[in-house]
């Protein structure tokens, strides 16, 4: 077992402040797993903690390995793990949940009070290895890519977010075409939605990729958004809005798409507060808002599990890793994501 390893490492509250640096090796504890990573992927979480925008700042304490979206070969177990062993494949549930808290015994671990968070509050994965605790541990399929595996994180938050109400047979329009907005079109089209409308802001790279993994249309905010999609639901409205963009802007779009009894489901983050007409855009007509955060744990993998099996969305996840990059390469790939113009993005970090 080596010594040493190469990591990404956040070793400056500042923009970039960021360093590819030789580091220890971590040891797991008792009920950890080491972990050999294959393949890394770039959250918007890590964007975030790379530029050290005012979240960062009042978070992340450097020095700090972020990521955490991976995929890799377990290479050691502690004493008293019974549910993984040295040789598995396997990805992990970024959010450690305390396990004893009243939102962890009512089945809502995924908001547990005492959360920690994989390369945001205790060390992350953007590393040759990486431990985690044997609970966290998800063994993926064998016959998915590493690169594939490794993006289940986003994807989760996309299937949380759309099975949060129903779509089947439903205009569905989606805001913000990022890479989980680019999952959501995907799987609301191969489950059944009626139409996926997809809406971007200024980014034609991303509606184009809406497009290719199933959108049957997709505008820029410039456009007459409102009178097409009025115009193509026979002037209903769409029955359900997925918010992905994290923009203010674009909740109060949605609400103004959104049929009288529709459902809008947010998972953006938003930076700036918003002010709502609640009688007229809401309680009038009769609107269901729901917050979403992160994955059920651990109900939407199994979930997830059942849907890669279908070949058209796991192939839909190939064409949305549009960039794939070795881990030496970190700083080119984050500048590639910070751009716009991609998909999601991989790092190749071992075999």
């Amino acid at each position: 077992m080596a010594e040493e390893m190469q990591a990404v490492v956040k070793v400056r509250g500042e923009p970039n402040g960021t360093e590819l640096l030789t580091v220890d090796v971590p040891r797991p504890g008792v009920n950890d797993v080491l972990i050999k990573i294959k393949t890394a992927s770039i959250c918007g979480t890590d964007v975030h903690i790379f530029n050290w925008d005012a979240w960062s700042a009042n978070r992340i304490k450097p020095p700090l390995i972020y990521g955490h979206e991976f995929a890799g070969e377990i290479v050691e177990v502690g004493n008293n793990v019974k549910n993984a062993k040295v040789g598995d494949h396997v990805s992990g549930e970024c959010h450690i949940a305390c396990g004893y808290c009243f939102n962890c015994r009512s089945g809502l671990a995924h908001v547990c009070k005492d959360t920690k968070i994989f390369g945001v509050d205790v060390p992350g994965i953007f590393a040759e290895y990486a431990v985690i605790p044997a609970a966290n541990v998800w063994h993926n399929d064998p016959a998915l890519s590493p690169e594939i595996c490794s993006i289940q994180d986003p994807l989760g938050n996309a299937i949380h977010t759309i099975f949060s109400t129903d779509v089947v047979g439903r205009d569905v329009a989606v805001l913000g075409v990022g890479p989980i907005g680019a999952m959501a079109v995907s799987i609301c089209k191969n489950i059944g939605a009626a139409q996926v409308f997809a809406i971007g802001r200024k980014n034609t790279y991303r509606t184009e990729l809406a497009k290719k993994v199933g959108a049957d249309f997709t505008y820029l905010a410039a456009d007459d958004v409102k009178g097409d999609v009025m115009d193509k639901t026979d002037g209903k409205g769409v029955d359900v809005v997925l918010e992905m963009s994290g923009n203010t802007n674009a909740v109060v779009q949605g609400l103004d798409l959104l049929r009288p009894g529709g459902t809008i489901s947010l998972l953006g983050v938003y930076a700036d507060k918003l002010t709502l007409d609640l009688s007229t855009q809401v309680v009038f007509k009769y609107a269901t808002i729901k917050g979403i955060n992160g994955r059920l744990m651990f109900d939407t993998w199994y979930r997830m599990k059942g849907l890669l099996k279908n070949e058209r969305i796991a192939n839909d996840m190939k064409t949305i890793i549009t960039h794939n990059y070795e881990f030496k390469d970190f700083q080119q790939a984050m500048e590639k994501m910070r751009s716009g113009n991609s998909g999601k993005i991989t790092l190749h970090v071992g075999d």
